[in-house]
């Protein structure tokens, strides 16, 4: 940056300039060689000073003060600062996937998927992929997983036989006999293999659990109101039909999930030029996503991995199992091919929102890139039919120019649902088990999580934690607004509406001239520019006031929003 200096030096400079003689040989009368002059020209930054340049420079600017606010709290918080009454996000879940659903799932995330045969372990043959189970420890899994399919389908036979037993839908019924086996069969492995691998004794299991996350996609074509707001303004009309940004928030409940301290190894660390080849083969969906079905709605950004931050725990995501009950909503006119690709969407949205969440707990977001991959396993599953995948978190840059010029991309890879068994007889027996099913699921379960960071390496954007902050009043401020934010309660104000008459009589037709304006679309007011600061602050009476502060002042309780 050029520095200010006397108008006589800056004559001189420039007569200097003229002369030919290089600036760096200026030396005062007084001192040594002058610091203000260099022997190469240093210009200002040339700035974009068009409308889209400096929106560009203030979302910039945005993102890097998310990066240095310093605790995780506080990052969720700022992302949640601009909108008091939240964000117009849209619903993806994990309930619901309508028909070719694959590609929006792609594009959202950033996704590459590639299909694999499961890597199963053969009677006297060795796995490559995978760590060997012996013998021995897969046939008491395998008696204990038989006991426990048994044990599921006859509670859950029993469950239906209560005479006050209302009855059930088929999804209900479904994700009840499903909830059993998963937590049965979890119970069954993790008793049968922590002797072995030693990273099971220090799992946590999380039983359905929320998984919540919240990010912004680039590349989507802009609503019609979009374009017909920029086309009534002369100075956007040349953009009003340019690619917009979609904010998308995630909720989901698997049955069961499993975290460790320590994560997962990456399996695929593609040069950039590869990765940059396979950018190319992400589907593009720029249509809204209201076309294929998915609504929209209002909400704050949450980001809730099924823990609330905390300084040392089990941060990383080990195994998650994800319900398909509600595929039997599905018509059947869509093809066995759609509900793979069903099946496909689901894994992808359910394993990218876990690790997105469990990368916000670590510092970063939707707008300040990972530092290093992240990785997680996912199992779908009714309780017969078992799909195996895992899948690698790379990036986290999607909006905006990134959905083009990223060189990073995520991987997933899965296999086709496979049976576990063919039925339960009438006598409550197991019929025709598939042990290579069961080889594949033990495998997941003995995937030793074997990448371990120091906490600089692990959360480089986290420079603090609000249990350092002296304040109990600060501490006590920033985790109620996290978890008044996470509950997504509505405002005890409604957001202010505009009822039909006015609409007709006082902004399509000024027929009320009259009267007091007092409404805010006539103040000029938009309340969705509302930020999450601007309300009154809670009253301390005056009892409970410091006796410093017992005047007018010390009457309302500080705020602490970053």
């Amino acid at each position: 940056m050029l520095k200010l200096r006397p108008v006589n030096q800056l004559r001189l400079a420039y007569l200097r300039g003229l002369s030919g003689q290089p600036q760096a040989q200026t030396q005062r009368n007084d001192g040594p060689a002058d610091e203000e002059y260099t022997a190469q020209p240093v210009y200002p930054e040339i700035r974009d000073l068009t409308h889209k340049g400096r929106k560009q420079r203030s979302a910039a600017d945005w993102h890097e003060e998310i990066r240095q606010v310093p605790t995780v709290e506080e990052k969720l918080i700022k992302i949640n600062m601009p909108r008091y009454y939240g964000y117009k996000v849209v619903d993806f879940n994990d309930t619901k996937i309508p028909y070719n659903a694959l590609p929006i799932a792609q594009h959202y995330t950033r996704t590459v998927l590639e299909k694999t045969t499961p890597v199963v372990k053969e009677e006297g043959a060795k796995t490559e992929e995978k760590p060997v189970t012996e013998d021995d420890l897969f046939k008491a899994a395998r008696e204990d997983v038989i006991e426990a399919l048994e044990f599921a389908h006859d509670y859950s036979r029993h469950l239906d036989q209560q005479p006050k037993a209302a009855p059930l839908d088929a999804v209900t019924r479904e994700r009840q006999l499903t909830q059993i086996i998963v937590e049965q069969l979890n119970r069954a492995l993790l008793q049968v293999l922590s002797a072995d691998y030693a990273h099971l004794n220090e799992l946590e299991v999380d039983y359905n659990p929320r998984h919540e996350a919240f990010w912004a996609v680039g590349g989507v074509d802009p609503p019609k109101n979009v374009i017909k707001s920029k086309k009534g303004q002369k100075w956007q009309e040349e953009a009003a039909n340019e690619p917009v940004d979609r904010l998308v928030q995630y909720t989901g409940a698997p049955y069961l999930s499993l975290r460790h301290r320590h994560q997962l190894a990456p399996w695929k660390t593609p040069a950039e030029s590869e990765s940059l080849e396979l950018s190319k083969q992400i589907p593009r969906f720029k249509h809204d996503a209201r076309t294929l079905g998915y609504t929209t709605k209002h909400q704050h950004a949450t980001n809730v991995p099924g823990y609330w931050p905390s300084v040392n725990g089990q941060n990383f995501g080990l195994l998650s199992f994800q319900s398909r009950a509600h595929l039997q909503l599905r018509p059947k006119s869509y093809g066995e091919r759609d509900l793979l690709e069903a099946l496909d969407a689901l894994a992808i949205k359910s394993s990218y929102a876990w690790l997105l969440a469990q990368a916000n707990y670590n510092g970063f977001n939707t707008y300040n890139e990972l530092t290093y991959p992240l990785n997680t396993q996912t199992v779908i599953t009714n309780g017969r039919e078992w799909s195996f995948y895992e899948y690698q978190l790379n990036t986290l840059l999607v909006h905006g120019h990134h959905v083009d010029s990223n060189p990073r991309v995520n991987f997933c890879r899965g296999s086709e649902p496979l049976p576990l068994y063919a039925e339960i007889s009438p006598a409550g027996k197991c019929v025709d088990f598939n042990d290579a099913v069961l080889r594949q699921l033990i495998n997941l379960y003995a995937n030793v999580p074997s990448v371990r960071r120091s906490q600089v390496e692990e959360q480089p954007y986290v420079a603090s934690h609000i249990s350092a902050y002296e304040k109990a009043e600060q501490r006590e401020f920033i985790g109620k607004t996290v978890k008044h934010l996470a509950s997504n309660r509505p405002r005890h104000l409604e957001l202010p509406e505009t009822y039909m008459w006015e609409k007709l009589y006082k902004i399509d037709n000024n027929t009320r001239a009259m009267e007091a304006r007092r409404r805010f679309f006539e103040l000029d007011v938009n309340p969705w520019r509302r930020t999450l600061d601007q309300h009154d602050k809670e009253y301390v009476p005056r009892a409970l006031r410091p006796g410093a502060e017992k005047k007018r002042e010390g009457r309302r309780k500080p705020t602490y929003y970053p």
